[in-house]
């Protein structure tokens, strides 16, 4: 509600300046004149509907705050938004469902912009183990459960690596949204133990920061892939990531088939 009674050009502003983009820049890259958008930001300018769609697609503003920049300068929100329980997206729940079966007897999962869990597949379940019960009980944050000391933290092998990329990842993304739930998740994470000196130990070659995490007796590495849908016209289903954990070595991808 705050950001619906703001004004449309501060908010594009704001907006511009997150993505560190010049007048002149996004003016060029838009395909207009710097001084047609300098009268929009000042607000000495309205914007018209398609102009204002055309910058937050040039600014990749999420499909949420495109419908709050709207309301803002006076038009109706233009992307649907539905809960992910609605009828309406029964198709999609089944598209997730079915790419997070496909990658068994790989751990899958899906999430919302939140972090919160809202589909696994069967080969989750075992990294759980020893979770405690009130950080599965639903909604489940899966950052919480990575770095909470009652989550995985403890049987993960390489916490302080793991740790530092999972905050860069969160506060990249409070800071490309500006999401106050994502930046008050990001002070809740940092204030876990866990916050020792970085120690960067996987292999010289490697191509990407390992999960490595204690299974009972067994270690297991793993390289995590984010999946979205890649031109969703629903709010909530742009808002909707699948990560697939993929064996980062063959010990890993035998232990998982048996």
């Amino acid at each position: 509600m705050t950001v619906m009674t703001r004004d449309v050009g501060g908010l594009i502003r704001e907006w511009r300046r997150r993505r560190r983009l010049s007048q002149l820049a996004l003016a060029s890259e838009a395909e207009i004149s710097q001084r047609h958008l300098s009268f929009v930001e000042s607000g000495r300018s309205k914007p018209s509907r398609e102009m204002l769609l055309h910058l937050c697609e040039q600014l990749e503003v999420p499909l949420r705050e495109r419908n709050l920049l709207l309301v803002a300068a006076g038009f109706a929100p233009h992307y649907p938004q539905r809960a992910w329980d609605d009828p309406a997206m029964a198709g999609a729940r089944a598209v997730v469902a079915r790419v997070l079966a496909a990658h068994e007897p790989f751990p899958a999962l899906a999430f919302d912009r939140h972090w919160t869990m809202l589909d696994a597949n069967r080969a989750v379940a075992p990294l759980l183990e020893g979770v405690a019960p009130t950080l599965l009980r639903p909604p489940v944050n899966l950052m919480r459960l990575a770095l909470h000391p009652e989550g995985i933290a403890p049987r993960v092998v390489n916490l302080s690596e793991w740790r530092a990329h999972i905050l860069e990842r969160l506060r990249r993304q409070a800071e490309q949204t500006a999401d106050t739930v994502l930046v008050a998740l990001l002070a809740e994470l940092r204030g876990y133990p866990g916050g020792g000196p970085l120690r960067v130990d996987h292999d010289a070659g490697a191509v990407a920061v390992p999960l490595r995490l204690r299974v009972g007796e067994t270690e297991l590495a793993f390289l995590s892939t984010t999946t979205v849908f890649g031109t969703p016209v629903d709010v909530t289903l742009s808002e909707i990531a699948i990560e697939a954990f993929l064996p980062a070595d063959a010990a890993t991808a035998g232990a998982l088939a048996e």
